[in-house]
C-alpha cells in the first residue's frame, strides 16, 4: 500500500494538470483573407453581374473556365484553363517546396491546422455562402457537408495524426528474433487531386490536409463547375501556410478541363480522384503510363434498407434527408430504398408527406429546403430517368414544390420526387442519379433485401435500419460496399478515423482515416540488429560458399526447428541442427557433390 499510494497521487496530479492545461487557450494567430470579390453586397456593377447562359450539351472546352451561380445564372467571372506545360510548372514548384516541408516538425504542421480551424469556425457564414453561390446548395447543406466534416478531420489530425505517421514497430518472427522490425512513413512528394463540384470546400481541404500533414506538397485541380469557390478557398490555405512560415508554392489550386487533369496525372507522385466512373477509368489509363498510384472515389448507388421493426416516423425523416442530401446532389446519398412489405404503405405515405412539404428555390433568397442543381442539363437527365421508370410501370406518388424562381433559372431545378412500383429493369435503380429522387421498392425477407442491395455495379455505401441491432448488423455485413452505418446514415464519414471509399464501380483505395493518411506516404519496411554489434546475422557454415554437402539437410532441420507444429518434433529438429553445426569442420571438408 505504501508503494501504490504515491503512484496514485502522482497520477491524479497529472490528470488535474492536464485538465488545467486544457483550460488555457492555445496561441493561434488570426489570418486575413481577401473577400472583396466573393461577398455579394449588391455593389457590383451591371457589367460584372450579367446573366450567364451556358451552352447546351457538353461543356465547351476553351482557354477559360466560365463561372456562374446555378440558382440565378448570375455571372461570377472566369479562370484560366491551364495547359499541360503550365500544370507541369505548378507541380515543379510544389516539388521544390515539398523538399523543405518534408523536414518540418509536427508542431509546425499542427499549428497550420489550428490556424485553419480558427478561421473556419470564425467564418462559417462566408464559407457556406461561397459554396452555396457556386453550387446551388442551401446554407444548411453547406454547413453540414462542408464545415462539420472538415472541422472533424482537422481535430482528428490534431489528436491522432502524428501517432499514425510515427514508425510502427512490428514483430520480427522466429527466425529474426535478434532483429528489430518497423514500418516508416515518408512523404511521397507531390500529391495530385482532381476533385468534384458537390462539396467544393471539403473536397479541397480533405486531400490537402492529409497531404500537407504527412509532409507532401499537393496540386488540386478543381471542377470546372466549382472553380470560383475553389480559388477563394485556396486563399485561406495560402494565408494559413504563410502564418506558419511554410515554403511558398507548397499547395496549388489549378483550373481547367480534361487536358489540365490529364497533365496533372502524368506529373505527380500519386493521384486522388473524386468523380464519375467514366473519368475514373481514363485517370487509371493515364496513370498506368507512369505507374502513378491512384485512389478513386467514383460515387455510388447506395441502398437504404428498412426492416419491418423500425420506428417509421424516425426512419422516414432520415430517409428523406439521405435522399435530398446536399440539394439532391448527393455524393454518398441514398439512391435506392428497400422497405419491408409489412410497413411499405406506411413508409411511403410518411415519406410522401414530408417530400410534399419540401420547397426548392434559390438558396440565398429565402428559407428553402433545396437549392439548384449545379450542372447544366442535369435536370433533363433526371427527368429522362423518371420517364424511363414511368414507361416501365412506376408511379409518382408525391413531389415537392418550387419557390420563387427566375425565368432564366427554371431548368436548373428539379422537384424532390417519390416513385413507387420500381424494379431493377429501370435505369433509375441502376444508374447513379445524383438527384432528389426517392424510388421505393418492397421486399419480403432479409435475404431478398441483401440480394437486391448487392444487385448493382456500385458499392460505395449503404444504410440498414432495424429495431433489432443484431439483425441490422447481420444484413449490413453481407452488403458488398465500403461503408456501412447501422441504424444511421452517413455517420461513417463523420468518424474521420475511418477510411472512406468503395468497391466495384465506386472505385478503390481509401481516403480519410489512418488508411487515407498513410496512403499519402511511402511505406518503408526497415529491419536492424537488436543488439548491434554484439548479435548480428551470420551465415551458418553449411550455407557458406562453397556450400557443404549436407546444406539442404541443415536447412530442412532448421525449418522444422523454427516452425514445426509439435514441440517435441521441433526439439528433435533443433538437436539435428546443433549436430550438423558441431560436425561441420570446414566448408571444404568431406566429399563435394559433382558440379
Amino acid at each position: 500500500m505504501a508503494i501504490w499510494w504515491p503512484l496514485f497521487v502522482l497520477g491524479f496530479a497529472l490528470v488535474i494538470c492536464k485538465f488545467l492545461l486544457m483550460l488555457v487557450p492555445p496561441n493561434v494567430p488570426s489570418i486575413d483573407v481577401d473577400t472583396s470579390d466573393v461577398v455579394d453586397d449588391g455593389s457590383q456593377t451591371k457589367e460584372n453581374s450579367f446573366i450567364f447562359i451556358p451552352s447546351r450539351g457538353r461543356t465547351a472546352q476553351s482557354d477559360k473556365v466560365q463561372c456562374y451561380e446555378p440558382a440565378t445564372m448570375k455571372y461570377l467571372g472566369f479562370f484560366p484553363s491551364l495547359t499541360a506545360e503550365e500544370v507541369k510548372e505548378h507541380v515543379a514548384q510544389a516539388r521544390i517546396a515539398q523538399k523543405s516541408w518534408a523536414k518540418s516538425s509536427f508542431r509546425q504542421r499542427r499549428q497550420f491546422l489550428r490556424i485553419l480551424l480558427k478561421y473556419i469556425i470564425e467564418h462559417q457564414d462566408l464559407i457556406c455562402e461561397v459554396s452555396s453561390r457556386d453550387t446551388g446548395k442551401t446554407m444548411v447543406d453547406a454547413i453540414l457537408g462542408e464545415i462539420m466534416t472538415t472541422c472533424e478531420k482537422i481535430t482528428w489530425l490534431l489528436a491522432e495524426g502524428e501517432r499514425w505517421l510515427k514508425p510502427e514497430y512490428r514483430s520480427s518472427g522466429r527466425s529474426m528474433l535478434h532483429k528489430k522490425s518497423r514500418v516508416e512513413f515518408h512523404p511521397l512528394g507531390v500529391i495530385g487531386a482532381i476533385v468534384s463540384w458537390n462539396y467544393p470546400f471539403h473536397n479541397i481541404f480533405n486531400p490537402m490536409l492529409a497531404a500537407v500533414f504527412s509532409g507532401n506538397g499537393i496540386v488540386i485541380k478543381v471542377s470546372e463547375h466549382a472553380s470560383w469557390s475553389g480559388c477563394f478557398y485556396f486563399r485561406i490555405i495560402q494565408a494559413a501556410l504563410a502564418a506558419v512560415e511554410a515554403p511558398d508554392n507548397l499547395v496549388h489550386v489549378i483550373t481547367g478541363f480534361a487536358e489540365t487533369g490529364e497533365a496533372l496525372v502524368s506529373s505527380v507522385d500519386k493521384i486522388i480522384f473524386v468523380g464519375s466512373p467514366g473519368v475514373g477509368k481514363m485517370i487509371m489509363k493515364n496513370a498506368s503510363e507512369t505507374l502513378v498510384p491512384v485512389t478513386l472515389e467514383l460515387g455510388g448507388k447506395d441502398a437504404f434498407i428498412v426492416c419491418d421493426d423500425v420506428d417509421v416516423p424516425h426512419v422516414t425523416q432520415v430517409a428523406v434527408r439521405a435522399a435530398l442530401q446536399s440539394s439532391g446532389q448527393n455524393c454518398a446519398g441514398a439512391e435506392r430504398f428497400y422497405v419491408h412489405r409489412d410497413i411499405y404503405s406506411s413508409f411511403v405515405s410518411q415519406v410522401t408527406k414530408i417530400v410534399k412539404s419540401v420547397c426548392a428555390g434559390p438558396p440565398l433568397a429565402g428559407k428553402y429546403d433545396m437549392g439548384a442543381l449545379c450542372m447544366p442539363g442535369h435536370a433533363e437527365r433526371l427527368q429522362s430517368l423518371v420517364n424511363d421508370a414511368l414507361n416501365k410501370g412506376a408511379e409518382i406518388v408525391g413531389r415537392g414544390s418550387f419557390g420563387h424562381l427566375g425565368e432564366d433559372a427554371v431548368d436548373q431545378f428539379f422537384p424532390p420526387t417519390v416513385i413507387v412500383n420500381v424494379n431493377h429493369t429501370m435505369k433509375l435503380m441502376q444508374e447513379e442519379t445524383f438527384g432528389p429522387i426517392i424510388p421505393i421498392m418492397k421486399f419480403s425477407s432479409d435475404e431478398e433485401a441483401i440480394k437486391l442491395a448487392n444487385d448493382s455495379n456500385y458499392g460505395l455505401g449503404c444504410a440498414v435500419f432495424s429495431g433489432n441491432q443484431r439483425r441490422a448488423k447481420e444484413i449490413a455485413s453481407q452488403l458488398h460496399c465500403g461503408v456501412a452505418p447501422v441504424n444511421d446514415f452517413a455517420s461513417t464519414y463523420m468518424c474521420q478515423s475511418l477510411p472512406f471509399g468503395g468497391v466495384k464501380h465506386s472505385g478503390f483505395g481509401r481516403f480519410a482515416g489512418v488508411e487515407g493518411l498513410r496512403a499519402c506516404c511511402l511505406v518503408k519496411s526497415v529491419v536492424e540488429d537488436r543488439l548491434w554489434p554484439y548479435v548480428k546475422t551470420i551465415i551458418p557454415k553449411p550455407l557458406q560458399y562453397p556450400v557443404a554437402e549436407n546444406c539442404f539437410e541443415f536447412q530442412k532441420s532448421l525449418v522444422e526447428a523454427l516452425y514445426g507444429l509439435n514441440i517435441w518434433d521441433r526439439l528433435h529438429a533443433f538437436v539435428d541442427v546443433i549436430k550438423i553445426l558441431t560436425e561441420q569442420k570446414s566448408p571444404t571438408s568431406g566429399t563435394r557433390r559433382d558440379q
